[in-house]
């Protein structure tokens, strides 16, 4: 995974691909998405059982980042 210091940075990056805009996110929101409680509570007694919730809730997160980061319906 590569990290980006702006738009403008990714954009001159060599592995850029034009088309790809709506996959380019904006720190905090990636944060966000990996502050979740599928990451937060991991070490949690329990965790195992409530996993499938976290990941939902991931998911879920995952999704509101736009359509490149859909995951496909089946």
């Amino acid at each position: 995974m590569n990290l980006f210091r702006s738009e403008e940075h990714i954009r001159n990056w060599r592995g850029y691909k034009p088309g790809t805009e709506e996959g380019i996110n904006k720190l905090p929101a990636i944060t966000g998405l990996f502050s979740g409680e599928l990451f937060t509570r991991r070490l949690d007694p329990g965790y195992a059982s409530h996993m499938q919730e976290y990941l939902g809730e991931f998911v879920k997160a995952l999704n509101g980042l736009g359509p490149f980061w859909k995951l496909p319906r089946k």
